[in-house]
């Protein structure tokens, strides 16, 4: 079986047995995951909410950060300026 033939395949309840189990470590059974196993799904899971999912729904999405301006600083230049004390 074809790659994305597997991925077509994999219904809404196999990808929500595939996430746990990856999640746990463990099949729902209680049997560990194999290494190969544990990499298997995971590729799955990544390779099916890339063809089924928005960007920000996908498995391990991390949203981009603002970039802070001058605007955006809540603080003034005037509270943060402390005066600079020299010991003798």
């Amino acid at each position: 079986m074809e790659f994305q033939q597997l991925i077509a395949s994999v219904t809404p309840e196999i990808y929500k047995k595939l996430k746990s189990a990856v999640e746990l470590g463990k099949w729902a059974n209680g049997v560990k995951l194999s290494k190969e196993q544990l990499e298997h799904s995971m590729q799955i899971l990544i390779a099916y909410d890339n063809y089924n999912k928005e960007q920000d729904e996908r498995v391990g999405y991390v949203p981009l950060k603002k970039v802070k301006d001058a605007c955006d600083a809540k603080e003034t230049l005037k509270d943060t300026e402390k005066p600079i004390k020299w010991k003798s």
